[in-house]
């Protein structure tokens, strides 16, 4: 685990989020994305630039255990060993959503915003992230300090940034 101390703004996100977009058009790639913490604010970032549907496959808000066993596949035993906020959860979150959205790259989230839930492995602001694509998976956990709307911002400040720094889009 790594705290990250991110202080963004929803500008920071818009231009990243354009910027990401940029590179998936070079590449002739779409994006999808599973969220359970951050609630849909990665593809709202995203859908926020201009001509995002050029890009933009869809979203998946998997809140539940249930959705993310129902919408994207997640083992049930993945859940029940690990929790919803790990690092195997979010890993088959991210190749669910590739799957599902026949995208060329996906990203997803799990966490704990706060400001209950935490515990002394797992404390509030505990995030973690997976990207996949092709038939590849990443994944990071982070610690974000912040209220609960703070630790979802930086959270998906970074799920984009992440994303340009992917083989297949980096430049």
């Amino acid at each position: 685990m790594t705290t990250e101390p991110l202080a963004v703004t929803g500008q920071d996100v818009f231009l990243i989020s354009e910027l990401l977009g940029q590179r998936l058009c070079l590449k002739s790639l779409t994006i999808s994305c599973a969220e359970s913490c951050t609630g849909g604010g990665i593809a709202s970032a995203i859908t926020e630039v201009a001509g995002s549907s050029a890009w933009f496959e869809r979203g998946f808000v998997t809140y539940s255990n249930v959705a993310k066993q129902q919408m994207l596949g997640v083992p049930e035993e993945l859940l029940d060993n690990h929790g919803a906020v790990s690092g195997p959860v979010v890993e088959a979150m991210a190749q669910g959503a590739l799957i599902a959205a026949k995208a060329g790259v996906a990203v997803a989230t799990s966490g704990i915003a706060g400001p209950g839930g935490g515990s002394a492995d797992k404390p509030v602001g505990t995030v973690w992230f997976a990207w996949a694509w092709g038939n590849k998976v990443e994944s990071k956990c982070c610690v974000f300090d912040g209220d609960r709307s703070e630790v979802r911002q930086q959270a998906v400040a970074l799920a984009l940034r992440h994303c340009l720094s992917l083989s297949l889009l980096a430049d």
